[in-house]
């Protein structure tokens, strides 16, 4: 990252955490911010945060890595999340995702190199009823298939 981005972020910061308190109990606040503000928390954020609420960045690596709602990596422009509950396993959902992977030549938790799509995988969606399932930022397809994977795929390339 180049150093007007990290000076950048670092000042961006500096309001984000103004909001808050230096209390520890803020950190999960504090990072939803930031996971909203740049779709993804920063390692230079992760420092910021560290100093500001004098915690160990390993704490904060911790409490990233717990939820699910938080990240390391920037997500494509279309976050592709495809469920592997034990609904959308049984009916298929691991050949659409064995097919989006291949497709977009990443694996899933990475992004396409032109920042465009990444892949996740989530245990449930809470569509069971409409399996298999994937979302495209959230938006849910269900009776999920290859074909449909590769229609919806082939829309999203098109724009832009």
């Amino acid at each position: 990252m180049c150093e007007c981005i990290e000076n950048k972020i670092k000042e961006e910061m500096k309001e984000i955490l103004e909001q808050y308190k230096v209390d520890k109990e803020n950190l999960i606040p504090i990072l939803n911010d930031v996971q909203v503000k740049y779709g993804y928390i920063p390692k230079i954020a992760q420092l910021e945060i560290s100093k500001y609420l004098d915690i160990p960045m390993a704490e904060i690596y911790g409490v990233i890595t717990f939820y699910s709602r938080f990240t390391l990596e920037p997500k494509g422009e279309y976050n592709i999340s495809v469920c592997l509950g034990t609904a959308c396993f049984v009916k298929g959902s691991q050949s659409i995702l064995d097919r989006l992977k291949d497709r977009l030549k990443i694996e899933e938790g990475k992004t396409t190199a032109d920042g465009k799509f990444s892949i996740d995988t989530t245990r449930c969606v809470g569509a069971c009823g409409i399996a298999p399932v994937f979302t495209v930022n959230n938006e849910v397809y269900g009776h999920a298939t290859v074909k449909k994977l590769d229609e919806v795929l082939d829309e999203l390339e098109k724009k832009d």
